[in-house]
């Protein structure tokens, strides 16, 4: 299959979580060939891109804080011709980052957007879970003050498997709020370290994974897995008939 030539488009390029073997081919050649790469933090690209091996042709900022100029910025490029690929510190872009301004005014203006597949930590976390795949609700992560009360009690009554990201420094008070708001017995699965050397994945009832968490030191990235209402209630039921 001949390879497809770079275009004046946006390209939305997943890099990888933590292994540097987990991007494409397409990706590289992408990045190595687009007129500018964007990134939430030029230092942290331009040492994956060295690693990689890629000398772009230039590397810019965007990020939250200039996220409104830098939109406008890139898509008046991309109209008079040029190519730009978006990334992320690491994983697939505007999943819980930045972007999702730059494609709305890619839209807006008719620009062509070119997303590539690629790295993600929900999604091997939850296949590694051991919870129900077939439907899932990805929520990112959750409000630090106002609105997490709500976003807690939401979900207790979602029916799916839902897909949480939480930082290291907070996972512990997490779990607790998730004993108080969806019980001590529904499943969960806290992966951290998707893809390297120290990757995890702690299972078990919350109760069993908030002991777990008070007697270890949790670092890195980390997703949190909990089983939905529906199957919890099904699994209660279950085991209540076997022991009748």
């Amino acid at each position: 299959m001949s390879k497809e030539a770079i275009k004046s488009a946006l390209y939305l390029v997943p890099t990888p979580i933590g292994n540097l073997e987990d991007i494409t081919l397409r990706a590289l050649r992408t990045l190595a060939e687009v007129d500018i790469v964007a990134c939430e933090d030029t230092r942290t690209t331009g040492q994956l891109l060295k690693l990689l091996g890629i000398k772009a042709k230039s590397v810019e900022s965007y990020h939250d804080h200039n996220e409104k100029v830098k939109s406008d910025y890139l898509i008046s490029k991309i109209l008079n011709g040029q190519s730009v690929a978006l990334v992320s510190d690491a994983g697939s872009p505007i999943i819980s980052d930045p972007g999702w301004r730059l494609v709305q005014s890619a839209i807006q203006s008719n620009v062509e957007i070119i997303p590539l597949p690629g790295a993600t930590a929900f999604v091997p976390a939850l296949s590694a879970s051991g919870l129900a795949t077939d439907e899932f609700c990805f929520l990112g992560f959750p409000p630090q003050k106002k609105g997490r009360k709500t976003f807690l009690e939401r979900i207790s009554q979602i029916d799916m498997s839902i897909v949480v990201y939480e930082s290291p420094h907070r996972i512990a008070k997490f779990v607790d709020e998730l004993i108080a708001t969806c019980g001590a017995e529904r499943q969960i699965c806290v992966a951290r370290e998707i893809t390297k050397i120290y990757e995890e994945f702690i299972r078990g009832t919350a109760i069993e994974v908030k002991d777990y968490i008070a007697k270890n030191n949790l670092k890195g990235e980390i997703v949190v897995i909990i089983e939905g209402k529906q199957q919890f209630e099904k699994r209660l039921r279950g085991y209540n008939a076997d022991n009748i």
